[in-house]
């Protein structure tokens, strides 16, 4: 995995160039897992509505061509890559450095990087538990501890940490992702309470069934979802957007299911 520490775009923008216009206009956010999938959505969705993103994830070159994508779309450079790997402190401490480097300041932190294994705890390997948890937990962990500093700078700040259902409730054979998920959501309570006074609103969203290219192959039912479907990336994006701009100020310590109503009941029970 990556450790690599450097900007891998153009070289360093002052913080007056120019922001965009909307909902998180001047907002900068640092975004892991950034490079495809939801986060790929998120970084386009807070670029479009006057973030400037950075980029972080170990996929260099699709991160840099999003990078170059959303440059051009939006017409100014409002993002930017940097090498990531997220069970690293000193590849986070040096993501939060460039993107303070790159745009000034940082107001907004996306844990969004994550893994799934599955597995039951009889069944599933002591090797996937732990990268499972390096990844999906610890890696939240880091991200929030390197990004805390820059944060705290700020009058008012947002750590959005993406869980899933699967911290919600219980998951069969996903032993090792389901604790994962949902050591994220404690650690988002807890967090809330701890930098409350510092600025920072801490919560976590809990997707359920999303379409992305990594779920397009999976052959599965919806009757579980009381919407029918499954959610489309950018409808999990626009909840990140709310959580990002200050619209949110007085939202913290939320577990935000973002899941078509799949854990608000059994949806299969059949009335006699």
């Amino acid at each position: 995995m990556s450790t690599s520490s450097t900007s891998a775009t153009s070289a360093p923008h002052s913080a007056n160039h120019d922001a965009g216009s909307g909902r998180a206009a001047g907002k900068v956010a640092l975004a892991s897992g950034a490079a495809q999938g939801m986060g790929a959505s998120h970084a386009r969705v807070l670029a479009a509505a006057g973030a400037s993103v950075m980029i972080g994830d170990l996929q260099e070159e699709a991160g840099m061509a999003l990078a170059e994508e959303i440059n051009a779309t939006e017409g100014r450079q409002a993002a930017a890559f940097t090498p990531l790997n997220v069970t690293s402190l000193q590849d986070w401490t040096a993501a939060v450095g460039q993107t303070v480097q790159e745009f000034g300041k940082l107001d907004v932190l996306v844990n969004n990087a994550g893994i799934y294994t599955p597995g039951t705890a009889e069944e599933a390997s002591v090797e996937d538990w732990t990268r499972t948890l390096d990844i999906d937990l610890t890696g939240t962990f880091l991200g929030m501890k390197a990004a805390v500093p820059e944060l705290k700078k700020q009058g008012t700040s947002s750590i959005i940490n993406v869980s899933s259902i699967a911290g919600l409730v219980g998951f069969k054979n996903r032993a090792a992702y389901s604790a994962a998920k949902w050591g994220v959501q404690g650690l988002t309570k807890t967090s809330a309470l701890d930098f409350g006074d510092d600025g920072i609103r801490v919560n976590s969203i809990h997707p359920g069934s999303v379409e992305t290219p990594l779920t397009a192959g999976l052959q599965r039912g919806y009757g579980q979802v009381p919407a029918g479907r499954a959610a489309q990336v950018e409808e999990i994006s626009m909840l990140v957007l709310y959580l990002a701009s200050d619209e949110s100020r007085f939202v913290s310590g939320s577990s935000i299911a973002i899941d078509g109503g799949e854990t608000a009941g059994n949806n299969l029970r059949q009335d006699s």
